[in-house]
């Protein structure tokens, strides 16, 4: 049994959610065990739209998709499933939905990141999936032979109820170059566990390059479910416990980001975009990144190119402070409202959610598998982990993972975006971190309060 995390007081719902809900209150408890849709018929002929930004990106990323969907039909004849990529801004999986859903052509199942878990549930509309096919299909789909790692379980889970499956996500571990560490004269088994370490390896590093050794994509615009990983880790947080109150101006959200205004004016922290990192790394010119494990593959290959050997760590820690990563990533949801296909988008959900699904999409395209035993003992992801000891800090963080806040509200793009600027102007353009991010909490706290 999955231990469910309270997740605060739910926003004001639209009219349609309400509504949705007073029926469901009404449900008997045997609908709540077994769900409220039927079985699809052996002969019934049912087709879905499936939505994902994976689709978005060429090579592994599409092909594993394409070869998913293509298992699925062929062990459900019965359903077809038409995959296509995020519409518009790639990088807005809620408006392409949105815009869709307002045409009358919503995706049946659409994957969506978790930023936006409280407006997917409360103004999107996204069905609650233990409510249409019950607690004993989500316990049964979140057990099995290889169960998914209780910290993830219940990432699309609101108010205590399944609205999403977990999909794909990663956590923010730290990549460096031991081949330029060693040339720079740092020992191949120095310290990277605190930020205070870590500091003293890139002055090291720096004053042999004349290069900013350290890169850090928390940092930056799109950076910030990274940076909320950091903020929990000084002991801060974002959003207070309620869901009331914004929080990532106080004490300890400073201290944060004062940390790496800090290594920013001592010339070791590199003033890059999120792409100028990837590259800088890639070639060698910084050589330390914090940042998404999602691209382990990328930096595997740079590295084979360049002749340099890539390691990683997990997050270093500030002092004695405990780690607190926290995840990016997406969850499944389905928003159809017909029986029948939200039979079939639960299929299809649990699925590509399944370990067949992730001995693929960890394999082939590197993603955390979610089902965490499978690289353990003679799980078919087992010898993969083995022969990949950059996965074992990403894994590992999962024990003490927390959440992807997500604000409550139709504004929670613009509280992003309010946290991003403060955190970019604070730590590269000579603002003060206390005033620049006291006002940004202001006006973030107007925002939500509307």
């Amino acid at each position: 049994m999955r231990i469910r995390k309270p997740l605060g007081v739910l926003a004001v719902l639209t009219a349609a959610t309400l509504a949705f809900s007073g029926c469901a209150a009404t449900a008997s408890s045997t609908e709540s065990s077994s769900g409220s849709i039927p079985e699809l018929k052996p002969d019934q002929k049912v087709s879905i739209v499936f939505e994902t930004y994976n689709l978005l990106q060429a090579g592994p990323w599409t092909d594993t998709v394409n070869s998913l969907v293509a298992d699925f039909m062929a062990e459900h004849p019965n359903i077809t499933v038409t995959a296509q990529p995020t519409q518009g801004d790639s990088g807005n999986t809620v408006g392409s939905v949105q815009t869709q859903m307002l045409a009358g052509a919503a995706p049946d199942v659409a994957q969506i990141t978790f930023d936006a878990l409280d407006f997917t549930v409360n103004e999107l509309g996204a069905q609650p999936l233990e409510k249409l096919v019950g607690t004993e299909a989500i316990e049964e789909h979140f057990g099995g032979d290889y169960p998914f790692h209780e910290r993830a379980a219940t990432l699309a889970d609101w108010d205590g109820v399944t609205y999403g499956i977990p999909y794909v996500f990663s956590t923010p571990v730290l990549f460096y170059n031991a081949t330029a560490l060693q040339a720079a004269g740092v020992p191949a088994d120095a310290d990277l566990s605190t930020w205070d370490a870590v500091a003293d390896v890139a002055r090291t590093v720096t004053a042999k390059t004349g290069k900013p050794a350290l890169t850090m994509s928390c940092a930056v615009k799109g950076g910030n479910w990274c940076m909320q990983g950091l903020i929990r880790s000084n002991g801060g947080s974002v959003l207070s416990d309620d869901r009331s109150t914004i929080e990532f101006g106080e004490k300890n959200a400073v201290g944060a980001v004062q940390e790496l205004r800090d290594l920013f004016d001592e010339g070791v922290l590199a003033n890059q975009d999120a792409t100028a990192q990837f590259e800088s790394f890639a070639r060698g010119d910084s050589v330390m990144q914090l940042q998404t494990s999602a691209l382990q593959g990328m930096f595997m290959g740079a590295a084979k190119a360049g002749g340099w050997e890539l390691k990683n760590t997990g997050m270093p820690a500030f002092g004695d402070k405990p780690v607190v990563p926290t995840n990016s990533g997406s969850a499944l949801f389905t928003f159809s409202t017909d029986p029948a296909k939200q039979r079939a988008s639960w299929e299809f959900i649990s699925y590509m959610t399944s370990a067949h699904a992730y001995e693929k999409i960890s394999s082939t395209i590197g993603y955390l598998p979610l089902r965490t035993t499978m690289t353990e003992g003679d799980g078919p992801l087992a010898d993969w982990a083995a022969g990949n000891p950059l996965v074992a800090p990403n894994l590992a963080q999962l024990d003490h993972l927390e959440p992807w806040v997500s604000y409550p509200g139709n504004s929670y793009v613009q509280v992003d975006d309010i946290l991003a600027t403060a955190v970019e102007e604070s730590v590269f353009y000579g603002k003060d971190p206390a005033k620049t991010l006291g006002a940004a909490q202001d006006r973030a706290q107007e925002l939500i309060s509307k």
